[in-house]
């Protein structure tokens, strides 16, 4: 990708493919399975070539975001290593799209493989193919244009700040941002941790602004305005095509939905204390150990959540409001695949769902699983 002008950067990425070949099972408990994707299970890199390695057979170091891409491919990055990689779940290979592996903050490049990211927590595509990567260590969020690969920064200036409201997002300060995700509308929101705020970038404008928090480190009441109101370690963030957000809190050890038209914050999930009880009953009555990461499922119309010190995946099913454990038993570990429950995974934090499988990064067991027979 970066040795020739003539090739974009969507198309050095997207090869498109069916879907990774996991069986498809009938909805049961007992049948419900676990597998490795990528990875195997001990830190590492392998220069893969254009051709990219068989994924269960290369290394990957300390996987977070997770997300499927063009060509339906799954695209994940490595927190430690800077580097987003590739895997084409029809052929299980595994490549590097961005990345040198080195840390650092470049506020322009034109080529991806040869540019330094600092703690890629997460990776998110917009509707033209652009890549969007949340760094935590260098307080910004970069932009890869999908036809030139020309890396910019859409957020942030490079330093730790509480700043910009009101002005173009490149000319703002972020404070060791976690998550991002796309509004119903196109726009930006940003989990700026740091600042215990809840950032929005206008997709018209490039404007950001503070959609909620107040900088306090002070749980938000169950409901309540989204200005004006605390947020406590706002840490990862997901949407739905109806125009809602759901909103991780660290510290805070809850789900809060966040309706931005109506202007509203309502808890969902997690008392707010810390611990790992509530399966099989309504989520608003659970607790959480220090949730990482979420993702909307419309296939179920589920929030999956990663309940990272805990070990566990957990599913609340909106229908209903009843949360269950679906990777994990609570044990910190390394497998073994198989059973789900009885597969120990080691502080994940990293998951979305695709055709019926949920794909969770399995962060310091350095390996990607994958989830089948839950829909």
């Amino acid at each position: 990708m970066a040795n020739t002008s003539r090739r974009s950067f969507l198309h050095s990425v997207a090869i498109t493919g069916a879907a990774f070949s996991i069986p498809r099972i009938a909805m049961a408990q007992q049948n419900w399975r676990v597998s490795t994707v990528a990875g195997t299970g001990v830190a590492g890199y392998e220069f893969e070539g254009r051709e990219g390695l068989i994924a269960t057979e290369t290394p990957v170091n300390n996987p977070y975001g997770v997300v499927i891409g063009p060509g339906d491919d799954l695209f994940f990055c490595e927190v430690d290593t800077g580097r987003t990689r590739r895997l084409n779940l029809s052929t299980n290979r595994l490549t590097t799209i961005a990345g040198n592996g080195e840390t650092g903050f470049v506020a322009e490049s034109r080529r991806p493989l040869q540019t330094s990211f600092n703690a890629p927590h997460e990776i998110r595509w917009d509707e033209q193919f652009n890549l969007y990567i949340v760094e935590r260590d260098s307080h910004s969020v970069r932009r890869i244009a999908a036809q030139s690969g020309l890396v910019t920064t859409l957020a942030g200036d490079g330093d730790p700040g509480d700043g910009g409201d009101g002005r173009s997002a490149v000319l703002s300060q972020l404070n060791r941002p976690h998550s991002i995700a796309f509004d119903s509308r196109g726009n930006l929101l940003i989990c700026d941790i740091g600042n215990h705020r809840l950032r929005i970038v206008e997709r018209d404008t490039g404007i950001i602004r503070t959609l909620s928090g107040t900088g306090e480190r002070v749980r938000p009441p169950d409901t309540a305005p989204l200005e004006g109101t605390p947020l406590f370690g706002p840490r990862s963030i997901d949407t739905d095509p109806d125009g809602n957000a759901y909103l991780v809190l660290r510290e805070g050890n809850a789900i809060y939905q966040v309706d931005i038209e109506g202007n509203r914050l309502q808890r969902m999930a997690g008392t707010g204390e810390q611990g790992y009880t509530g399966d099989g009953g309504p989520a608003i009555n659970c607790t959480f150990n220090g949730p990482k990461g979420i993702a909307y499922s419309r296939q179920d119309h589920s929030l999956y959540i990663v309940d990272t010190e805990n070990h566990v995946i957990r599913r609340m099913a909106l229908a209903t409001g009843i949360i269950d454990t679906v990777l994990g038993n609570g044990e910190r570990g390394d497998g073994p695949d198989g059973d789900p429950l009885n597969c120990m995974t080691d502080r994940p934090h990293g998951v979305c769902v695709h055709e019926g499988i949920v794909y969770v990064t399995d962060s310091e067991s350095h390996r990607v699983r994958a989830i089948s027979g839950l829909m």
